[in-house]
């Protein structure tokens, strides 16, 4: 079985971002890009079930400019045993992605996707919803853990009221929560081997798949500055100065 992974390249989780003065978006210029941390979580899973022998290979699939290969050459340092660049300018919407990371599929024969619940960035937590449906394989998302079983996913998820489990037959798509792994540090000699690992490079186009934006975006601006908070002798107080500001009749 052949399990492809989505990988997004995104603003690394410790830099703090700042707009652009004309708001036409982030100022990305010096600014360090990484991969999507529910993204790394889902290869790291994809790793550990390969290194179960429940997998043949594992293939990390990123969509994006050339930049996007230093994303995917760190895939390959964790252990992906190859990686493909689909190369698009253009921003996408998660339908796009779903559409572009489905083409991959069956031009693998992949029998698992394994995606991040979400992106830091847009926080859309669409793609591999948007994936499933358009495969018309089943889905689990949300997963905290996940066993596989011959052509079964046995997948604990968390909800709302606490933890679900489901069973669901593969092919599927699973995407990945916080608390599903740990992902593996990055070695120097793994780096070196990551240079060797074959990574190819083609274009929407190729894969018959056309960007069909449904959005755009007018402005982005920077979340308002939050005023001083203030010290409250009491409840009495506390309850005058809600009503004071509104938020109590």
């Amino acid at each position: 079985m052949k399990i492809v992974v989505g990988v997004k390249r995104v603003v690394d989780y410790n830099v703090r971002v700042r707009v652009k003065p004309d708001g036409s978006g982030v100022a990305l210029d010096g600014v360090k890009m990484s991969i999507n941390p529910f993204d790394e979580i889902a290869l790291e899973e994809a790793l550990r079930i390969r290194e179960r022998g429940q997998a043949t290979e594992v293939i990390a699939v990123a969509i994006g400019p050339d930049d996007v290969q230093t994303q995917l050459r760190s895939a390959l340092a964790m252990g992906a045993d190859r990686a493909i660049l689909v190369k698009c300018d253009a921003a996408l919407e998660p339908r796009d992605v779903a559409r572009t990371l489905l083409a991959v599929i069956k031009q693998e024969g992949a029998g698992l996707a394994f995606l991040g619940k979400q992106a830091i960035d847009d926080d859309a937590g669409q793609t591999g919803q948007m994936l499933a449906a358009l495969w018309d394989r089943p889905q689990v998302s949300f997963a905290s853990k996940v066993e596989i079983t011959g052509e079964v996913a046995r997948v604990t998820r968390e909800v709302d009221s606490g933890l679900e489990t489901l069973e669901v037959d593969l092919p599927a798509v699973i995407t990945s929560d916080l608390r599903l792994n740990e992902p593996r540090y990055i070695k120097l000699p793994d780096i070196m081997k990551a240079k060797k690992k074959p990574l190819a490079v083609t274009d929407m186009g190729a894969l018959g798949v056309a960007a069909a934006p449904q959005f755009k975006v007018l402005k982005t601006e920077a979340p308002p500055q939050r005023s001083r908070g203030i010290i409250v002798k009491d409840v009495p107080e506390l309850v005058a100065e809600l009503k004071k500001r509104g938020v109590l009749a």
